[in-house]
């Protein structure tokens, strides 16, 4: 039995203060990893491994003997623990660099849309799920849902939400000014922040947000309230008008989309919606 221990430095005075102060290390590393904090988690890594150097060419061989064989799983650790990080810098790495932008003219008709439909579904407290799609393409998700390939209108768009129809639960994704799919299933948020603060349809838009960078608005089926999640935060009970600046912010047009006047009593089987102008109309 002590022969196959053998390859264990020896107990000295000095190895037992090496293993102390290699213990209090990662006891330090290990807080980090509960409170998932990235920046000090990897100087706290940085710093173990700085540890290892000094303990190489100091002789101290059972901090070396340690730190050699905590790494490897702390690089275990890492990848797991960061791995919504990673996958967001890998999604960054694959986005198309010749995706063309559509033109502001064309941006603002589109917002004006999803404007005055989270409006019109806020102010009847019909709960919604909508995705916008930037560079990181969405067709795991699309796929998971309802194909649509229709052009994005407030109609269409209210019309999905209606508590009554086959297509209500689940997100609606749109890429520029189409909707692409419907009923789509989203992944909710892991972050243990979220867990007792927010449902599951605001779970969802944080969620997609930290795999991706896309941008998603949420509807409260219980209070109507907006909120607006992007890159894995969200901004709760905000009003239109500041959904509008900040989507206008987001998606880098200069003039943010006018924010509508909800409205509350025409019925939505109209076609023109209340408050809008027609497109080449006057006020």
């Amino acid at each position: 039995m002590l022969q196959s221990l053998g390859f264990l430095p020896s107990l000295t005075v000095t190895a037992v203060v090496e293993g102390l102060i290699l213990a209090f290390l990662i006891y330090q590393v290990v807080l980090l990893i509960r409170g998932a904090q990235a920046t000090h988690f990897l100087a706290w890594v940085t710093l173990l491994a700085a540890f290892y150097f000094v303990a190489q060419w100091g002789g101290f061989a059972t901090a070396e003997w340690l730190l050699a064989n905590v790494f490897p799983y702390l690089v275990l650790a890492t990848i797991i623990i960061f791995q919504t990080e990673i996958r967001r810098g890998l999604s960054k790495l694959a986005r198309n660099p010749f995706r063309t932008r559509f033109s502001s003219f064309e941006a603002r008709h589109v917002f004006e849309d999803i404007l005055l439909a989270i409006s019109r579904l806020s102010s009847q407290k019909i709960g919604a799920l909508v995705v916008l799609e930037r560079e990181s393409a969405l067709r795991t998700y699309t796929e998971s849902g309802i194909p649509l390939e229709a052009r994005l209108s407030y109609d269409l768009l209210v019309t999905v939400f209606q508590p009554r129809a086959p297509l209500h639960d689940g997100a609606v994704i749109i890429r520029r000014n189409k909707i692409i799919a419907a009923a789509c299933f989203l992944p909710l948020s892991v972050n243990p922040i979220w867990g007792t603060q927010l449902g599951t349809r605001h779970r969802a838009a944080v969620g997609i947000t930290e795999e991706t960078d896309a941008v998603a608005i949420a509807v409260s089926e219980e209070t109507g309230a907006v909120s607006l999640a992007v890159s894995g935060s969200i901004e709760l009970d905000i009003s239109i008008e500041r959904l509008a600046e900040r989507l206008g912010k987001i998606f880098g047009y200069p003039r943010p989309p006018s924010a509508p006047v909800p409205s509350h009593t025409i019925p939505i089987e109209e076609s023109q919606p209340a408050g809008r102008i027609p497109r080449g109309g006057t006020a």
